[in-house]
């Protein structure tokens, strides 16, 4: 799978049947099939191009996808057969009831004979130029060299063209994230919160928190030596925990409608009252107690389940050396600090999840059933 992009565009056409109406249909399934759609331009009307028929309505949308260019592709003619598009072997333009066509997929540049990237016409056709230029004005082409903008202030257009009041309604609203201020992704190690919550903010315009984990000089050495370790650690965790919290909660920029982060302060103690010994944890608690007060809570707590066969098997496949020690008995208290420690919250912030037979990350219907889940919980 490829790495998210947020520089994948289609191209949208309808000419037959209820022209809005598939429009519609097919920014849908792209939503649900292929990715996110970050940005719907205008519908625009104009006339046939190459052809005479009947009036077109286009439109452009801007995709955050994991899958490479090749399956997007396939989704793509699948989704346009789906919808009843029957494609002629003979040559020339037809009328269609809907066609998509891949514009950018990021700066890439692709030459073979079952796609060309970027579309080799897209900066002759003024029913691409004038959707674009509304949602990648900046957008730079990477083998003419020129800007969207640039593009379009040069072109030649050769047919009529009109924005028309129809207004595509784009699937993320399904997903109204906004309405919490706070969101928590919490859960065992391996359980997949960081590429969760990481995700979430990309496609929703969340402002992302992380743990700051990979800066902390004591979790190696912690994996080797937990006794002699283990205070330091969670001390320097609690502190750098507090110090994030201090500077980025309740500090949302203005393009963020909501904060999302990968833990929640809390796992402080729950993990040091596994590692420490009884009367370090007693002194800890006490510095805990203080900090905690101050804390800023989530709205919604969300707890990935994950088995512990999984989780090692996740633990393994990320390959950081200094978790490969983990045992199954170590995760399976921690999986039990979370549980006493969700027991004592009020349950209508709560939402538990169970991902292990979930694939979230490469399998976009299980991620859309875990964010309807999470953007609709009541």
């Amino acid at each position: 799978m490829a790495v998210s992009t947020q520089g994948l565009f289609l191209s949208l056409g309808s000419n037959v049947g209820n022209r809005e109406e598939n429009l519609q249909v097919a920014v849908q399934a792209i939503f649900k099939r292929i990715g996110t759609n970050t940005k719907l331009s205008s519908v625009f009307q104009s006339e046939s191009w190459g052809f005479q028929s009947d009036d077109f309505l286009n439109c452009c949308v801007e995709v955050s996808t994991r899958l490479t260019e090749d399956e997007v592709l396939q989704l793509c003619l699948e989704i346009e057969k789906d919808m009843g598009r029957v494609r002629s072997i003979e040559k020339g333009y037809q009328a269609r009831i809907i066609d998509i066509d891949l514009l950018f997929f990021d700066q890439k540049i692709i030459a073979n004979e079952n796609l060309q990237l970027p579309h080799p016409e897209l900066h002759n056709r003024d029913f691409v130029l004038y959707p674009l230029m509304e949602i990648a004005p900046g957008f730079m082409h990477p083998v003419i060299g020129k800007t969207i903008r640039e593009l379009f202030e040069q072109a030649v257009f050769q047919t009529k063209i009109k924005k028309t009041d129809f207004k595509l309604t784009n699937p993320k609203s399904q997903y109204p994230f906004h309405r919490f201020n706070y969101i928590a992704i919490e859960g065992n190690i391996g359980s997949g919160k960081t590429s969760l919550a990481t995700r979430i903010s990309q496609d929703f315009a969340g402002k992302l928190m992380l743990e700051r984990y990979a800066d902390n000089p004591f979790l190696p050495k912690f994996y080797d030596d937990q006794h002699r370790y283990a205070f330091p650690l969670e001390l320097s965790f609690l502190a750098d925990r507090y110090q994030q919290f201090s500077d980025d909660v309740g500090q949302l920029s203005l393009f963020s409608d909501f904060m999302i982060s990968d833990y929640d302060i809390y796992k402080s103690l729950i993990f040091s009252k596994i590692t420490l010994a009884e009367d370090e944890f007693q002194l800890y608690q006490k510095f805990f107690n203080i900090i905690y007060k101050e804390a800023v809570k989530p709205d919604l707590y969300v707890y990935l389940y994950q088995n512990t066969h999984r989780l090692l098997d996740n633990i393994r496949k990320r390959g950081r050396s200094y978790e490969q020690k983990i045992q199954s008995d170590y995760l399976e208290k921690i999986h039990q600090g979370y549980v006493d420690f969700i027991k004592f919250k009020d349950k209508s912030k709560v939402l538990i999840i169970d991902v292990s037979e979930m694939d979230f990350v490469n399998n976009r219907k299980d991620y859309l059933a875990i964010i309807d889940q999470i953007a609709n919980y009541r």
